[in-house]
């Protein structure tokens, strides 16, 4: 099984290791691209002002600037640790054992903007760029990534994958065509019966469910397997639209 996660906006400072080292990231074919990210945005941060334009920056967020300036030099520490938000909190991947830690390395892809997917355990740099933004210099991030994430997921030939991005992110890389994936919308439902998608709840019930997953290593190779696992797990997950799993929360 193959989990993809999107990113966060908000990221931990610093790290312990050294610069990136593109090559060592999940997906080598994706190296041009993600030269050509790094560098427009190292060159779109030599002018302060418009990169605070095109990064939608405050007054207060401008050290994001500088941030995304020393890309190629900045210390690096795991995907999973650089994230942090609501999703990243509830999956907690630090308190993890080093097996469950192991596996996330093994079986999750987060699916960042500059650097497309990269494993959980992969080491990046903090940076700020979100999947709707135009950085001059490059085409839209949806036509520079997305036939080439998609050739690259297709490359790892996942009997499943589950798909807990966020849509924007899909945008960046559909999952192959030639792959039982299932995407998960989470949604609450109603005293009448009516259903609906939740906001903050989405991401926290994403990073709890990952974090279960990492605990327990069930042996998936399907969506009925997942659905078995889930229901085994007390969790609320069922058949939605085509191609969809809902978890209840």
């Amino acid at each position: 099984m193959l989990i993809l996660l999107p990113p966060s906006e908000t990221k931990r400072a610093g790290g312990r290791g050294g610069s990136m080292d593109a090559a060592s990231l999940a997906f080598s074919s994706l190296a041009p691209q993600r030269e050509a990210v790094v560098g427009a945005l190292v060159a779109l941060s030599a002018d302060e002002d418009q990169a605070a334009r095109v990064l939608k920056l405050g007054p207060t967020q401008r050290g994001e600037v500088a941030v995304n300036a020393a890309l190629r030099d900045a210390p690096t520490m795991p995907a999973v640790d650089r994230y942090t938000g609501v999703l990243y909190d509830a999956l907690d991947a630090a308190s993890l054992d080093s097996v469950a830690r192991r596996w996330l390395g093994a079986h999750v892809l987060v699916h960042s903007a500059p650097f497309g997917p990269v494993g959980a355990l992969d080491s990046i740099p903090a940076y700020r760029l979100g999947a709707s933004t135009s950085v001059p210099g490059l085409p839209a991030l949806r036509r520079l990534w997305a036939d080439a994430v998609t050739a690259a997921l297709a490359s790892r030939q996942e009997r499943f994958v589950l798909d807990l991005r966020s849509e924007a992110y899909v945008g960046l890389g559909p999952v192959p065509s030639t792959a039982a994936s299932r995407y998960v919308r989470v949604v609450t439902e109603g005293p009448d019966g009516a259903v609906r998608a939740l906001n903050h709840f989405n991401k926290h019930a994403k990073g709890e469910l990952v974090r279960r997953l990492a605990e327990e290593r069930p042996r998936v190779g399907s969506a009925a397997a997942f659905l078995r696992w889930a229901d085994a797990a007390g969790l609320q997950v069922r058949d939605g639209k085509p191609g969809e799993l809902e978890l209840i929360a």
